[in-house]
């Protein structure tokens, strides 16, 4: 056995170098999204978006490699949707601060991050969670991502008497993504190894040959220049000056702090990753998103989090750093290969989060239903998730009613103290954002 499977514990953990690339390359797939996404909103907020790609698939690579070589998890790293939004719609647009300040903001909150998780302020608070809400937690985050292929493949669409409604079943990009769900789910039923995988890869071959993908003009394209984005943050820190802008940087670290704790323990619930309760080498993980969180900042993208389309990768295999290591070094080959990512559309990766909500749904039979002062918490969290759009705002109401349905059963003693800081956070933090 080679020194790098004895390092990531290939034996131990019954896997193989095919095994975790595999895995590494699905989680990308899944995810490469992101590097079209994260442009076309922070441009919003008059970000050069070449730059902003750029940013994103450098701050992205950088992250996930620590995560793969340093915390040794199959979990990658990149600028997360909803606080990418909040940039640009609530601080940049909404309160009128110049982007370049909100980047600002940024840097300072990836800072207080660094502090943070070095001095192992993050690790306690996740492993004082209950097991049920870390469970609710995984099971709420399958939800979420479901509705999101859901929307994504347009079979979920708004609807204004409604909310929402089923979507034209007719449109071809639907039918392309019903036959990527239909196709995964077969193979995923045969016990097909890779099944998620060749499951986007197959629609993205049915989407090119019926034409409602095109085909890219070029393969190979040079990186746009960082240079419009690059340092905009540290000279604009002098530009914080204002109570509102205090607020924006504890949004951004609270946001970014539950996106990825949440995050994390869903992940490590569906792999298989948490014992007595705790994540191992938790701290080395919530170093990674702070790290990529600075990076990005300096660089110019917005905070970075752990993406739940690992678990696109943990389905297929993946149980060690290896997967985010091939997952990392393929952000850094996307800077020059740009053109060919644009086959990866939302109707190519709406079946897999489809198929892995199914699987991570799996965790809500380990919640103790029977006892209301834990089920209703726990339904708190794994509704509110996908209906308020955010993983952050399901935890936040979870954690909230925890503390009060155990105190009137008369189990108060046996709530962590810093169970009840965290309830008057969120309820601080959420009354903060209707502001």
């Amino acid at each position: 056995m080679s020194s790098i499977a004895r390092y990531f514990q290939f034996r131990e953990l019954k896997t193989s170098y095919k095994t975790e690339t595999v895995a590494g390359l699905t989680t990308f797939v899944a995810m490469a999204y992101i590097l079209f996404v994260n442009p076309t909103v922070l441009s919003v907020a008059g970000m050069d978006a070449g730059a902003v790609f750029t940013a994103t698939a450098i701050a992205s690579g950088i992250a996930t490699l620590f995560m793969g070589i340093v915390a040794r998890y199959p979990i990658a790293v990149a600028p997360g949707l909803g606080v990418n939004a909040f940039f640009s719609y609530s601080v940049v647009l909404g309160m009128g601060i110049k982007w370049q300040t909100a980047m600002a903001g940024i840097l300072v909150a990836a800072i207080i991050f660094l502090l943070i998780t070095f001095f192992k302020i993050r690790e306690k608070i996740i492993n004082i969670i209950p097991q049920d809400l870390k469970v609710a937690i995984a099971a709420g985050i399958g939800l979420f991502i479901a509705f999101i292929g859901l929307h994504n493949a347009g079979l979920i669409v708004t609807n204004k008497d409604t909310m929402v409604s089923l979507g034209h079943l007719s449109t071809p990009t639907t039918l392309l993504s019903i036959f990527g769900i239909v196709v995964t789910l077969v193979l995923m039923s045969r016990k097909i190894p890779a099944s998620i995988f060749i499951g986007m890869v197959l629609t993205s071959l049915l989407g090119i040959a019926t034409g409602i993908i095109k085909l890219p003009h070029s393969i190979v394209a040079p990186a746009p220049s960082l240079s419009p984005t690059m340092g905009a943050s540290i000279h604009a820190l002098g530009t914080i000056n204002s109570l509102q802008m205090v607020i924006v940087i504890l949004t951004f670290l609270l946001v970014t702090f539950f996106d990825t704790a949440g995050t994390l323990i869903g992940l490590a619930e569906q792999a298989g990753f948490m014992k007595d309760n705790q994540m191992p080498r938790a701290g080395r993980a919530l170093m990674s998103d702070a790290v990529g969180m600075t990076v990005g900042a300096v660089i110019g993208t917005s905070p970075t989090s752990a993406f739940v389309e690992s678990s696109s990768g943990i389905a297929v295999g993946g149980r060690t750093g290896f997967a985010s290591v091939v997952t990392g070094g393929l952000f850094f080959l996307s800077l020059f290969f740009s053109p060919l990512l644009s086959v990866v559309t939302s109707q190519v990766t709406a079946p897999a989060l489809v198929v892995v909500g199914i699987l991570m749904a799996e965790n809500l039979r380990k919640i103790h239903w029977q006892d209301l002062a834990i089920a209703a918490p726990c339904f708190l969290i794994v509704i509110g998730m996908p209906l308020t759009y955010s993983i952050s705002n399901g935890i936040a109401l979870g954690f909230i009613v925890y503390p009060i349905t155990m105190i009137v059963t008369g189990r108060a003693k046996k709530v962590h103290p810093l169970m009840y800081v965290l309830a008057l956070v969120f309820l601080v933090f959420l009354f903060a954002l209707d502001a």
